[in-house]
């Protein structure tokens, strides 16, 4: 049980205990106190009906404090109890009965704040209380003036309500301890729950019976077109017929006849989504309705393919290499061979440089082949690519080419596999110091880092002759190339990582000659929703 909890009860407690005190003292002071009991110790019992008034709301402020002792307050408000029901007993013997049955309620009280030894020790001492006074009383009278089997019940009354409310009180305790753990776990289950379908890839719309929309997630927003909907509750209130009227006639023929149609629907531009709809409850009007991204189901279709025929490549790659090396193999033999004739041995030159050149195309895609799935991390694009740039000049000389990191930023964050990142710049940069180079000149490449908008974007740039008109449409293909001991896979795969980082490559032409791929990252935003 809370802390809290306990304090408000013990504050009930101490006021259930001022209303006793009030009591007792009309019944001291009012003229109909007669009518209950003689009085026969009246200087006892305008002290004790004044002292206990003034105890009890002294009791009642102390316990309404926030840093109160609850077992020590109950103590001592009990033992407060037991003098004043001792007193006033001796001072008004007719009203014992009486009095002994509010202490019984208020030891059975005080024991849900302590221990059952505690209680224990709290019932025989108001038992014992009650007995001294009789026999203070005989001392006086020489008789008992009431049957002692009825002290004797009610010290057995003080006992059994001590124990029983002391154990039903840990019993309660543990039950509303459970509870508040089943409750916090209830509500993170529902925040968890809530968090899985604000951050689904699937639009999730809840419309009720009048076509109002009472529930929709992030993905749903964004799919219909309201991504800044006003008011802080977003589409919630407003009718479907309003944001996507194309889904609101959807939905009436699919509540009317039962059946949807499979043809995917047009919401706002270059956006077609794919409508499911399910009844929430049996008897409910109110409906899910579930929007996928045509263009998110392409992109999984797609990736299955690719892996279809990455895994098929692999296996073929790995049949044309045994053979392949056979051959390799064979034309080196033969080149040492002196019976060879120079247009032989040219031939066979011939043969091993194609040899070379196809086993590049296979190691290409079985690399392809093997590329994992995507794990974006949070990565700082200048200084992996101030990294890059130091691991690349180990193996290009200066000679060769000229690289340099542009940025107007110290840091720049962004998302992206790091392992992918890594494969992409060495493709760029290969291709640059390949081709982006003038004749008798090094190679001079640039890495500019830029932030455009939300989204971070990565350029190489070279100052070669540039990428013809022609060209440029066909430079992601796959084994496309204009050298002859070119792959053509090298941008292909550049431009694949890109896409599983969801990230943009392309080829942009520079008007003072050269060429520049700038690789244009996703929001932080953007790619934390749709793979959170």
């Amino acid at each position: 049980m809370t802390p809290a909890l306990l304090q408000r009860e013990l504050s009930l407690f101490a006021l259930y205990r001022v209303l006793e005190a009030a009591l007792l003292a009309l019944l001291v002071f009012s003229p109909w106190g007669e009518m209950l009991g003689d009085v026969i110790d009246t200087p006892v019992a305008i002290s004790v009906g004044i002292g206990y008034l003034v105890a009890s709301v002294g009791l009642w402020w102390h316990a309404r404090r926030a840093k109160a002792d609850f077992p020590s307050h109950a103590v001592v408000g009990v033992a407060v109890d037991i003098v004043v029901a001792t007193l006033i007993t001796h001072a008004i013997p007719e009203v014992a009965p009486g009095i002994a049955m509010l202490l019984l309620f208020n030891i059975g009280a005080a024991s849900l704040f302590v221990t059952l030894r505690s209680s224990l020790l709290m019932a025989a001492a108001a038992a014992l209380a009650l007995l001294l006074e009789r026999l203070f009383g005989l001392l006086g009278t020489g008789t008992f003036d009431r049957p002692f089997a009825e002290m004797l019940m009610f010290g057995l009354g003080f006992f059994a309500a001590a124990s029983l409310t002391r154990q039903l009180g840990k019993q309660v305790r543990e039950t509303q301890a459970l509870a508040d753990r089943r409750g916090a776990e209830a509500e993170n289950l529902a925040e968890i729950n809530e968090l899985i379908i604000r951050r689904m890839q699937t639009g999730v719309l809840l419309v009720d019976g009048t076509g109002h929309i009472r529930l929709t997630n992030e993905a749903a927003t964004l799919l219909i077109g309201e991504s800044e909907a006003p008011g802080e509750d977003g589409l919630h209130g407003r009718t479907l017929s309003q944001l996507a009227p194309p889904l609101a006639m959807r939905l009436a023929e699919w509540l009317r006849s039962g059946s949807v149609d499979s043809a995917p629907l047009t919401l706002r531009e270059h956006t077609d989504v794919m409508p499911r709809f399910v009844r929430l409850l049996a008897e409910s009007d109110n409906t899910l309705v579930f929007l996928d991204d045509t263009s998110l189901v392409s992109r999984r279709a797609e990736s299955l393919t690719l892996a279809t025929m990455g895994r098929f490549s692999a296996s073929l790659a790995h049949e044309i290499r045994n053979p392949l090396a056979a051959i390799s193999y064979a034309t080196q033999l033969m080149e040492e061979s002196d019976q060879i004739g120079e247009a032989d041995r040219r031939l066979l030159q011939i043969i091993h440089q194609q040899c070379m050149r196809t086993n590049g195309i296979v190691e290409s895609v079985l690399g392809l082949a093997r590329r994992e799935r995507a794990r974006p991390e949070h990565v700082d694009l200048v200084a992996a690519a101030q990294a890059f740039l130091q691991d690349y000049r180990m193996i290009v000389s200066d000679e060769n080419a000229e690289l340099k990191v542009s940025c107007d930023q110290s840091t720049l964050r962004a998302i992206f596999d790091p392992r992918h990142l890594q494969q992409v710049l060495t493709a760029l940069v290969n291709n640059a110091v390949r081709y982006g180079r003038m004749p008798g000149e090094p190679a001079r490449i640039t890495l500019r880092l830029e932030q455009a908008g939300d989204c971070p974007t990565l350029s190489v740039l070279d100052r070669g002759p540039g990428v013809p008109d022609a060209v440029a449409s066909q430079l992601f293909r796959p084994f496309f190339t204009t050298s002859e001991s070119g792959t053509g896979l090298g941008l292909y795969i550049a431009h694949e990582l890109c896409r599983a980082n969801e990230a943009h490559l392309e080829y942009i032409a520079v008007p003072g000659g050269g060429a520049c791929f700038r690789v244009t990252l996703a929001a932080r935003k953007t790619l934390l929703r749709t793979t959170g």
